[in-house]
């Protein structure tokens, strides 16, 4: 799925130039797109929410910077997901152990009729995070491992290995250990 959001040429050329109405119609179009990337590989509208704050507050500050090769929404979203890939490692880094980390815990059990937004929601933040940048958002591999600091082997894994556990809990109704 490619989401193509264009915007007129003189709103980004106001933008640049500190029009605060043209910075909010900015915000305003894309708000929605930058909000639901977010939601998606974080889960939790309050931290999409803070995303979505950060990713306008650097659009405000850099929009110098976009030089207008590709689509605006290419370069909002890139500034996006890297905000929530950030996001993930500082909360990996404060919690050592999560309970959807630890195989075998309660409340893992997933029901048989288990639809793929569930089993999306029993991947790890990371896997969670490369399958909807690659399969949904259509990154590469070279782009989603230069975005968080990995190799290109460790995207194709991950993606693997996710693809692989939500294959299981969708034919199987099983659990397992968080991908």
């Amino acid at each position: 799925m490619t989401i193509s959001l264009a915007v007129p040429d003189i709103l980004v050329a106001r933008a640049k130039s500190g029009d605060l109405e043209a910075l909010e119609a900015l915000y305003r179009a894309f708000e929605t797109p930058v909000y639901n990337l977010a939601l998606r590989v974080l889960r939790r509208p309050e931290d999409a929410e803070d995303v979505l704050q950060e990713t306008f507050l650097d659009v405000v500050r850099n929009i110098q910077q976009y030089r207008g090769e590709g689509h605006l929404w290419g370069w909002i979203r890139r500034i996006a997901s890297t905000k929530a890939l950030m996001r993930i490692r500082r909360d990996s880094v404060r919690q050592t152990e999560s309970l959807d980390d630890e195989p075998g815990k309660p409340g893992m059990h997933i029901a048989a009729n288990l639809d793929l937004e569930r089993a999306f929601e029993h991947l790890s933040e990371t896997s969670r995070a490369v399958v909807w940048l690659h399969d949904v958002e259509g990154y590469t591999h070279e782009e989603i491992a230069e975005q968080m600091g990995k190799t290109v082997s460790f995207s194709k894994s991950q993606l693997a290995r996710a693809h692989a556990r939500m294959r299981r809990m969708l034919n199987e109704g099983g659990e397992g250990a968080t991908v």
